[in-house]
């Protein structure tokens, strides 16, 4: 049996409901384009092809969807015709054929990997469509059964009777065909419907022709879920999260308060982290095992080592890296800074294009001041450091090992090895100063109000 697989994904539609410049497939759910989380899945088959049908002036779609090829669908005019845009992709092309949607996220690569072992099974399948249960209103076409337990046709609600319309099995969307008969049969579609569109689920009576069955192949109906608009969006929002954190919860992660939290969909998180109520973790983050992750934290672009404790409220920004048993407490933030294996840095504090050495303490409100206006420049803290409240490290400097900073200074030179830095200014005290001065403002205040 031949083995080879081709995919295409259809995203030429403007999706004009979701009101933005931005093409409908590119929008986001956990952290990655609806269409990014349907290519990974599609690739997870390791598909020879993966060709993606985009309309006119959607440079940003291809951009996007790089390095797979694109093709044009130059009009408007129905699933069958997005189809039969990507022909000239697959000349000679005798494999299968999976048929997917850009804009339908929740898709996973098992149910695409059903959908080709059925049609795989006997050579007399030609197609296999994805068929869901739905009991509720809807407008989904419906998937006429014939005797034999094989797809008869199916009918577009549009053009469906009444009878028709109670039945409850409907069509997914998906289809997996013949690849050396594909373009044939899509070329016999017509649009003779009150659309006028040439439609995918017109194959299934065009195969039946050439005596190919056709296989519903029954999914979740969650899985085929796409989006038309901002509140369609919000909805695979809320799904895509709500398996997330199922996930990490079977995988040994503790979720205190699991619907305030928002994972991205590659967020890495090992065993016994416990993870507070309110805590966002945008792409690439990774979390050690025995990491504590208190509430009101955001967190990208960021890796955390075993048996660290974040926040609360903290935000830890791009290529940030915390070390083991390292501490990053209240209102601090970090970017692209390294904080070694046990270093604090507690309370109210920025960490940015900083190195902080092995069991430094860094005070409240310390700040490094890496950028002039023009460039950013890097700080660098040793080992056994401590940073003193409320001190600047002005870029570029290095405070040496075992170094300490008195509070309150401005360090804008490099700081040897057990070194004191300051630049505090002397203190000085007036003896006898606070009730001449209260005086003088009780008399004040008297003649401005009037007494």
């Amino acid at each position: 049996m031949n083995k080879k697989l081709g995919c295409i994904i259809l995203a030429a539609g403007k999706g004009n409901r979701m009101r933005s410049a931005v093409p409908k497939p590119l929008h986001k759910v956990a952290g990655r384009s609806m269409i990014g989380h349907v290519i990974a899945a599609a690739e997870a088959l390791n598909p020879d092809k993966i060709v993606v049908v985009i309309g006119n002036d959607m440079e940003q779609m291809a951009e996007a969807v790089k390095p797979h090829p694109t093709a044009i669908q130059p009009i408007a005019n129905g699933t069958g015709g997005a189809a039969l845009a990507a022909k000239d992709q697959f000349k000679n092309f005798d494999g299968d054929i999976l048929i997917l949607f850009g804009d339908t996220p929740l898709v996973t690569t098992a149910t695409l990997q059903k959908m080709v072992d059925i049609r795989r099974q006997f050579p007399s399948i030609g197609l296999t469509f994805s068929g869901m249960q739905v009991t509720v209103p809807n407008t989904y076409g419906r998937m006429i059964m014939d005797d034999d337990g094989t797809l008869k046709k199916i009918v577009e609600f549009k053009d469906a009777s009444t009878q028709e319309k109670n039945i409850t099995l409907c069509n997914g969307g998906l289809v997996c065909a013949d690849g050396a008969q594909l373009f044939k049969w899509l070329g016999q579609i017509g649009n003779h419907n009150a659309q006028k569109e040439y439609y995918l689920t017109d194959l299934p009576a065009i195969a039946k022709k050439d005596n190919r069955q056709t296989h519903a192949v029954e999914i979740s109906a969650n899985e085929i879920e796409g989006a038309n608009s901002r509140v369609d969006l919000a909805r695979l929002e809320k799904s895509a999260q709500q398996k997330l954190r199922e996930k990490h919860m079977l995988n040994g992660a503790t979720l205190t308060d699991p619907e305030t939290v928002y994972f991205s969909y590659d967020t890495v998180v090992g065993q016994d982290v416990t993870i507070g109520p309110n805590v966002f973790f945008g792409p690439n983050v990774n979390i050690a095992s025995n990491v504590d992750i208190l509430a009101n934290c955001h967190i990208e672009g960021a890796e955390i080592g075993e048996g660290a404790r974040i926040g609360p409220f903290a935000r830890l920004r791009p290529h940030t890296k915390v070390g083991k048993e390292a501490k990053i407490g209240n209102f601090v933030e970090t970017k692209n800074t390294y904080v070694g294996a046990g270093a604090k840095a507690n309370h109210l504090s920025y960490l940015g294009d900083a190195e902080v050495g092995e069991k430094s303490n860094v005070g409240a409100g310390v700040v490094t001041c890496n950028y002039d206006g023009f460039f950013k420049y890097k700080t660098k803290i040793g080992k056994d450091v401590m940073v003193g409240s409320n001190a600047s490290l002005i870029a570029p400097v290095v405070i040496g090992n075992g170094a300490y900073i008195g509070a309150g200074s401005v360090i804008s030179k490099d700081v040897p090895d057990n070194a004191l830095g300051i630049t505090r200014p002397p203190q000085v005290n007036k003896d006898g100063w606070a009730p001449e001065f209260r005086q003088k403002k009780i008399k004040e205040k008297s003649r401005k109000d009037g007494k």
